[in-house]
């Protein structure tokens, strides 16, 4: 470990810390929110909740390379079910109770896909473009 000198400017010594490998990039990623329930509880909720996100990361990356792929048209019918996933992301990441992320959470497998699956949003883009049905079953969201 690297002793900084302290030069006054709090900003400066972060910089440094941060230079040298300093937090995490896990830990940067997902803001940690205050959870409810038991310190151990808490403690492995929060790690559940790091494999959450990075499986919304890993979905996410999946369809954006998808779209890039696309025409316009199919590009359109992607491009909103990644509004859709961030938007079932937020809401999942906002939850502050240990137990959910232990008790939903604690296998991932498809459960991100099916929540996009389950979406009303979804649905409608799924029930009005056929061009949409195909850009996203042509997505391995796996």
């Amino acid at each position: 470990m690297t002793n900084l000198p302290w030069s006054g400017s709090g900003a400066c010594n972060i910089e440094a810390w941060e230079g040298e490998g300093g937090a995490t990039p896990s830990l940067l990623d997902v803001s940690e929110t205050s959870m409810t329930g038991s310190a151990n509880q808490v403690e492995w909720a929060a790690r559940i909740r790091r494999h959450v996100n990075a499986e919304f990361d890993r979905v996410a990356g999946a369809l954006r390379s998808a779209a890039g792929k696309q025409g316009n048209d199919k590009r359109a019918g992607t491009e909103a079910i990644i509004t859709i996933l961030e938007d079932l992301r937020a809401e999942v990441m906002s939850r502050t109770e240990a137990g959910y992320f232990i008790h939903e959470w604690q296998e991932i497998n498809d459960q991100v896909r099916r929540m996009i699956f389950r979406d009303a949003r979804y649905q409608a883009i799924k029930g009005n473009s056929k061009s949409t049905k195909r850009a996203v079953g042509s997505v391995d969201l796996s």
